[in-house]
């Protein structure tokens, strides 16, 4: 089965969309990494939360991706816009469009 990822942040006020920049600024070299799905969405009511959905080849893909130094230098530079607020649901991907 795929390993699903579903995750919130909080940014600090007037961050959100730098810190959008950051997570997206990397996405292109996951696909080697295993990844199937990287979606990086806001709301138009709530300018400091990012939610991030992932979908993965499978849990352990997705851990050692954390491990690239191009997503530990990434979440470096986000860290100091982030409140600390953070939800995270991990799933078993049954199938859907686009997968």
């Amino acid at each position: 089965m795929t390993y699903g990822y579903i995750a919130s942040m909080k940014t600090q006020p007037g961050s959100r969309d730098e810190v959008v920049s950051i997570l997206l600024s990397g996405a292109d070299g996951l696909r080697e990494a295993g990844c199937h799905l990287y979606v990086v969405s806001v709301s138009d009511d709530d300018d400091v939360t990012i939610w991030v959905t992932e979908v993965w080849q499978s849990k352990e893909h997705h851990d050692a991706s954390l491990e690239l130094p191009e997503t530990k230098a990434a979440i470096g530079k986000a860290m100091p816009m982030l409140t600390g607020e953070f939800t995270r649901q991990e799933l078993s991907v049954m199938g859907g469009l686009g997968l």
